[in-house]
């Protein structure tokens, strides 16, 4: 079938089939037009623990109401629904059907978020989706294309992007504040490391089948099933890209920005040190020694610029702009100047200024705090709001104006991408060089680590 429209009962159809039967022909659903008044019908994929802060968030707002929320564990999808007399569903499939959902709050982990975005994308809903937004390079340019073929408004949720130091922070770097960067010193985030945790029982109304999804089946355990726990999914490869994609993804997302990168990238990256050699926990303890081991072997990349960006003792958030006349540091919440007079007055004149818009506005919702990280007890939001009453706020506005937010896709993605060069060099332990144009590597073993192999029925589309 190679119609432009088909119906909404035809897209479910061919989604359980599988993800092979998606790339049968082109179709879209456009959704209704929604009015100056009218409510955004929101549903939810995955309120665990981000995505029960996103779904709070939303719920707060004058500009959405939660219509359905979809968890392959239903005992945490009714909990979750309750307050909203939200209807629930296992299979977040069978929930695109419906026409009153106008977007999608998706946080499920790292190995179903490609899929999920994608489906929505296909089924004419728009999408907030975490962060990182991607498990693989090839991933990202098949959501990018989803988004635009389908017409869809996107925000990823790197939410430092709505952070008013944040924001100007990466605004001074990029303008030429401190000349030409040679040098951005960033976090030493690790890589995933390998998981064969024991056989436990399988939860009441959890389909532990269907959470693997994807990637081929193992034993249910506790401690793999939460994102950090001892230590959780998000360390773990056949799921995440570890604390490189976890935090990589915000501070690396931040350097793309100061650099001006946000449709571009790296072009080089390497590895100093000795042999990538993470190791297989056998037994749930804390993320401390994974995380340890798989910081070696440090890593660097270089821009087409010349700038050399290498991961050391940077912060968590950002980074160190080393330019011609001083340094530039970005952090969550924070921006900071060696001499410090280089952004002092520009920077309070700039919150001043932005307090005073907020205050006018009055927003209607407010962001999440995100979660503790188990990397750093000291990371903490800033005291200013938020830039336009939120991160959220700006996908809520964008979806009535049809604007592009302010992380839009192909920033979500190509930010995704320097945190899975770092990991790809890694894996192969060569120096890569990189092309952002045509992602692709120059070397056939880097190349096999663009995508994955995934477990059918959920492959990815050929095309979207």
């Amino acid at each position: 079938m190679s119609k432009a429209l088909v119906s909404r009962r035809e897209f479910i159809r061919r989604s359980l089939a599988g993800g092979a039967a998606l790339a049968a022909g082109p179709f879209i659903l456009p959704s209704s037009a929604i009015g100056a008044n009218e409510r955004i019908g929101i549903a939810v994929i995955g309120p665990g623990r981000q995505g029960g802060g996103l779904l709070g968030s939303a719920g707060k707002s004058k500009d959405a109401r939660i219509v359905a929320i979809a968890d392959v564990n239903l005992v945490r999808a009714r909990q979750k629904a309750a307050p909203y007399k939200a209807e629930v569903y296992k299979d977040y499939r069978k929930m695109l059907e419906r026409k009153d959902i106008d977007a999608i709050i998706t946080a499920t982990p790292e190995h179903w978020r490609a899929l999920t975005c994608i489906h929505a994308c296909q089924a004419g809903k728009d999408v907030y989706a975490e962060k990182p937004m991607t498990l693989t390079i090839r991933e990202g340019r098949l959501m990018v294309q989803a988004v635009r073929k389908y017409g869809r408004v996107f925000q990823c949720g790197s939410q430092q992007r709505s952070q008013i130091e944040n924001h100007i922070g990466c605004q001074f770097v990029r303008e030429g504040l401190i000349g030409k960067i040679s040098k951005v010193i960033a976090y030493n985030y690790p890589s995933p490391w390998h998981c064969a945790l024991p056989a436990m029982p399988v939860p009441d109304e959890l389909d532990w089948d269907l959470w693997c999804g994807p990637v081929e089946p193992v034993p249910f355990n506790a401690d793999l099933y939460i994102p950090r726990g001892k230590p959780g999914w998000l360390s773990f490869r056949n799921y995440s890209g570890g604390e490189i994609t976890g935090w990589g993804a915000h501070g690396f997302d931040q350097i793309q920005c100061a650099l001006g990168m946000d449709e571009s990238g790296p072009v080089e990256v390497w590895t100093e040190g000795g042999k990538f050699e993470p190791p297989t926990y056998t037994a749930p303890e804390s993320s401390a020694r994974g995380n340890k081991i798989c910081a070696v072997p440090k890593l660097f990349y270089r821009y087409a610029s010349g700038t050399l960006m290498e991961l050391a003792n940077g912060p968590h958030g950002g980074g160190v702009f080393i330019g011609e006349k001083g340094t530039v540091t970005i952090d969550r919440g924070k921006c900071k100047s060696d001499p410090a007079e280089l952004v002092a007055e520009k920077l309070t004149k700039a919150i001043a200024e932005h307090r005073a818009a907020a205050k006018a506005r009055k927003s209607s919702v407010e962001d999440p705090a995100p979660p503790p990280s188990t990397l750093t007890d000291n990371v903490k939001m800033a005291a200013t709001p938020p830039l336009n009453g939120g991160h959220m706020q700006n996908w809520f506005d964008c979806i009535r104006s049809r604007a592009k937010p302010i992380a839009d896709v192909e920033i979500g993605h190509r930010s995704a991408t320097v945190c899975h060069l770092g990991n790809i060099a890694r894996w192969t332990g060569k120096k890569l060089k990189w092309d952002p144009v045509r992602e692709q590597f120059d070397d056939a073993e880097a190349n096999t680590y663009l995508d994955r192999v995934r477990r059918k029925p959920y492959e990815l589309p050929e095309t979207v």
